[in-house]
């Protein structure tokens, strides 16, 4: 008997069900979110607008917050798989070049990709952080990870001592930080009407310059 024949039947519908039922309630929390704002919304409207009961909407993501944790996972990884970015292929390749300033801009490029997918949603997080605990803390830890995945980087051009001489890792870091941040995104992209290519070139030229000798 094979691996997939050994399983209950009716497993994988039902695991289909569920996919479909959590990208079904991420697309309506997503648009609810944008048009009402976090604190505004209900599961009760998320429910209506996505056509999943309620209750299997706590059943699986627990409470509000979860949703907007789940909307903002999906929109940093580009999809619903349990993969981590930087287990991903275009940050393997980007990590893995051997030129210091090719490296950065694949790694730029990435950013930039993550960047346009969580812009909306990350405002909302950051809007709901002012006023609710629970929100602040899964701001502090998307921001959290968002260092630890640039740390990467620098830590790549220190290995291979391509980092600017005079320059520490830590320095370093905290330059990635606020050059690759959603907000200066925001700015440049949104605010100021740049094409994301142009914000590319941008930030890998500024990064390459205060990185690299």
């Amino acid at each position: 008997m094979s691996r997939d024949d050994s399983r209950p039947r009716g497993a994988g519908r039902g695991q289909a069900r569920t996919r479909l039922a959590r990208a079904a309630v991420i697309d309506a929390a997503r648009r609810e979110f944008a048009h009402h704002g976090y604190t505004a919304t209900t599961i009760e409207a998320i429910s209506a607008a996505s056509d999943v009961p309620a209750a299997t909407i706590y059943r699986l993501f627990s409470s509000k917050l979860g949703i907007l944790k789940g909307i903002l996972d999906t929109a940093i990884a580009g999809d619903d798989e349990a993969v981590a970015v930087l287990d991903r292929p275009p940050a393997r390749q980007a990590l893995g070049d051997a030129d210091p300033r090719q490296r950065i801009s694949g790694f730029v490029g990435v950013t930039a990709a993550i960047n346009a997918r969580i812009g909306s949603v990350y405002r909302v997080l950051a809007a709901a952080a002012d006023a609710e605990p629970g929100a602040r803390e899964l701001l502090d830890a998307i921001d959290g990870q968002r260092a630890r995945g640039q740390g990467e980087l620098v830590r790549s051009l220190a290995r291979d001592a391509a980092l600017r001489p005079g320059l520490r890792s830590r320095e370093a870091g905290d330059i990635v930080h606020a050059l690759q941040s959603p907000e200066v995104y925001r700015m440049l992209v949104v605010d100021r009407g740049w094409p994301p290519a142009r914000y590319e070139r941008w930030l890998t030229d500024t990064l390459a310059a205060q990185l690299l000798p």
